[in-house]
């Protein structure tokens, strides 16, 4: 079955190359004609979709967060503590980002799999080779993800270019097109969650271990999407649906829940627990998670000349084998916004100290959620990345309920509770935290706590309003074209129907 994913990605790298236009001729016309012909090869172009949503996932937590107030160097230029470059993702949080250096180019890659989707949905709805259930399922899936993609996209660049036919032959002359507006990707996405959750139907069932789409995810999206919106005219009419979306899921799949132990949700042991709703999914042999010692882990040899203060002990690189380019440190300040108490401190970040006459002194951190496991010595990042999971769920609907003048407790408690665990007590539950004066802050502050290195963090600030990126990242009130992302260089070289967007410089 596999070699049907290959066929078809396989040409459409090739037809990708020919044209190199926004990524929309994945498939060639002689690959169409000769595929769709079993329900087998349905199956496997399923599996392909998400293999190739996989390929997104660097893009995905880049847009997410990196624009944030978690990573940084200690100085404004400097390299990170251990002495390796930053090679340019500085320019990300400092916002100096450029058609040349836009951090994120091609917009993400997404479009490769916009089409890939594009054509799922087109052959599906006119096929007679699937069961009912299994068609359903993947129409379900592929409005759904198609969503997401513009979602992110819209987040991103605001304008962007609508495609929701498929393209299934090399016509370059049909690639240039312009962006539409934002109120119109909004209204797509929206439609297209309507059709996901509509061919899903009564069927919450998850399959591949929650490493597929499934109507618990299209719910979840709907609660971002209509928060997202709540704050930009729909009001409370919109954090309503937003609301019940979210307690359709707990309704519906009542066996998810938090994990009692936080670092057991990422367990490469532990894939598809009761807290995930969807996951991008890893294994090892398969695919790992190179992005993460690409930018986010120190080289072994350079790390292990700090201390770890917790275990008293120098890192070594027998056991601290990281591997990486740490090119994105943690900043300590953001290290410094957990309790002590707190188990999601020791789980999610590694601080690095320095040590003299028995005195540490603390120098750096970075990022730890994903350790992945030990193969032959070596370690390979095997964990999966949650898109969405249960703590997601209750923090977006707190939020809800906020906007709604309705108390956010039980669910700002489920998650402080299972963070403190043991030391939890009543002087942390909401609303006796000093932040708690304002809700809206309190639920920043927890779901930075929660989910940093989930690409969530810049999502966040930007879904709640723009005095919120101003008031917790390097972008200032005179800078307002920031909140959104240059187009690179090469993606207006290729089509010259694209316009930067507004305040950068123009092509």
């Amino acid at each position: 079955m596999k070699k049907y994913i290959f066929l078809i990605l396989g040409l459409a790298t090739l037809s990708q190359a020919c044209s190199n236009k926004l990524d929309l001729t994945p498939v060639s016309s002689l690959s169409n004609d000769s595929y769709w012909k079993t329900a087998d090869q349905f199956d496997a172009f399923v599996t392909g979709v998400h293999s190739a949503f996989r390929n997104n996932n660097s893009a995905f937590q880049s847009l997410g967060e990196m624009r944030a107030d978690i990573f940084g160097t200690e100085t404004v230029l400097g390299p990170s503590f251990t002495g390796e470059a930053t090679q340019g993702a500085e320019r990300m949080w400092l916002q100096t980002m450029d058609l040349d250096q836009p951090g994120v180019s091609n917009f993400g890659g997404f479009y490769f799999n916009i089409n890939q989707l594009n054509l799922l949905i087109s052959k599906t709805a006119t096929t007679n080779l699937l069961t009912t259930a299994n068609r359903n399922y993947y129409l379900g899936i592929g409005y759904g993800m198609r969503a997401f993609y513009y979602f992110q996209l819209l987040r991103s660049w605001g304008n962007v270019i609508l495609q929701t036919t498929p393209s299934t032959s090399v016509d370059i002359s049909n690639l240039a097109k312009a962006a539409s507006s934002a109120d119109d990707v909004m209204k797509l996405i929206k439609a297209d969650i309507d059709s996901s959750l509509n061919n899903f139907g009564t069927d919450y069932s998850f399959r591949n271990q929650k490493g597929f789409w499934s109507k618990a995810a299209s719910q979840m999206l709907k609660g971002e999407v209509y928060l997202w919106t709540s704050y930009r005219g729909g009001g409370a009419g919109d954090a309503t649906i937003a609301k019940n979306a979210l307690t359709d899921i707990q309704t519906n799949v009542p066996a998810l829940g938090l994990v009692d132990n936080f670092t057991d949700v990422f367990s490469s042991a532990n894939k598809g627990n009761k807290e995930i709703i969807f996951a991008i999914r890893y294994k090892l042999n398969e695919a790992t998670m190179s992005f993460v010692p690409g930018q986010f882990v120190p080289q072994s040899g350079l790390i292990a000349n700090f201390y770890d203060s917790l275990g008293n002990r120098q890192f070594d690189v027998t056991t601290d084998n990281w591997g990486g380019l740490l090119r994105a440190p943690v900043r300590v300040a953001t290290f410094r916004q957990y309790d002590d108490k707190d188990s999601r401190k020791w789980a999610t970040i590694q601080p690095a100290y320095t040590k003299s006459a028995g005195v540490y002194s603390i120098v750096g951190a970075f990022a730890k959620k994903y350790p992945g496991e030990q193969n032959a010595g070596a370690r390979a990042f095997t964990n999966d990345f949650p898109v969405y999971r249960y703590a997601d769920l209750l923090l977006l609907l707190a939020e809800a309920k906020v906007i709604l003048g309705q108390s956010p407790a039980t669910e700002i408690n489920l998650v402080r509770t299972r963070a403190l665990g043991a030391n939890y007590s009543n002087a942390y539950a909401y609303p006796n935290q000093a932040i708690d004066t304002d809700a809206k802050e309190a639920i920043l502050k927890e779901r930075l706590l929660e989910f940093i290195f989930e690409g969530k963090r810049w999502y966040d600030l930007r879904r709640m309003g723009d005095n919120y990126v101003y008031k917790y990242t390097t972008v200032k009130p005179t800078e307002a074209y920031k909140l959104l992302w240059p187009i690179d260089r090469n993606s207006l070289t290729n089509n010259r129907s694209l316009v930067q967007t507004p305040g950068y410089a123009q092509f």
